[in-house]
């Protein structure tokens, strides 16, 4: 079984990571490949698990140095976006790169995080932002970056696993009105995050 929260005891030292650190890149850049899903011209949703969110603690831990007393922080920042078993979780990053656009299309996408969804056959699982912090400032100026659980029931999981029906992924924005339909290897590696 998937663990679902990361101990202090399943970090690696610094040394030993930093010897391993290129073949353990190399492996997680193949697990990412199929946990990703562009959804219209800027959005991508980066689906999170125990190995994705490990994976940033080391790196986090690595890059900033910060040892045993960044731990704690970086723990408190990254359980959180492990699955638990009912849900699939999401960094939904919109990605533009030249400044004034992406200033005009963030401005044009306040209460984003609150208009995702995720569709299996007719059941529809409403993206619930993570409320750590304001997504959407009172201007209307959406963050490039956002967090987002989709809670399934039973029988919502039932279906994903299952395979019969297409599920879709996508927004209901007056701004942002894009969906994707989710590839057959982005659904079988998304399927595992289910208990």
């Amino acid at each position: 079984m998937t663990p679902r929260k990361i101990e202090p005891s399943v970090i690696v030292p610094f040394a030993q990571y930093a010897s391993e650190r290129a073949q353990r890149r190399t492996r997680m850049s193949e697990i990412k490949k199929n946990r990703r899903l562009e959804v219209g011209p800027f959005a991508t949703f980066y689906f999170e698990s125990y190995e994705t969110m490990l994976h940033q603690v080391q790196e986090m831990l690595y890059i900033e140095k910060g040892g045993a007393e960044q731990l704690p922080d970086e723990l408190a920042a990254y359980n959180p976006l492990i699955p638990q078993g009912a849900e699939l979780v999401a960094t939904v990053m919109f990605e533009i790169d030249e400044p004034v656009r992406r200033a005009r299309v963030l401005g044009s996408l306040g209460g984003i995080e609150h208009k995702a969804f995720i569709r299996v056959g007719g059941e529809t699982i409403r993206g619930v932002a993570e409320d750590d912090q304001e997504r959407s400032r009172e201007d209307g100026k959406a963050s490039s970056v956002q967090f987002m659980r989709f809670p399934f029931t039973a029988a919502q999981i039932a279906a994903f696993k299952a395979g019969k029906d297409e599920v879709v992924v996508g927004f209901e924005h007056a701004n942002y009105g894009h969906m994707a339909v989710m590839p057959p290897a982005v659904r079988q590696a998304l399927a595992g995050d289910f208990a």
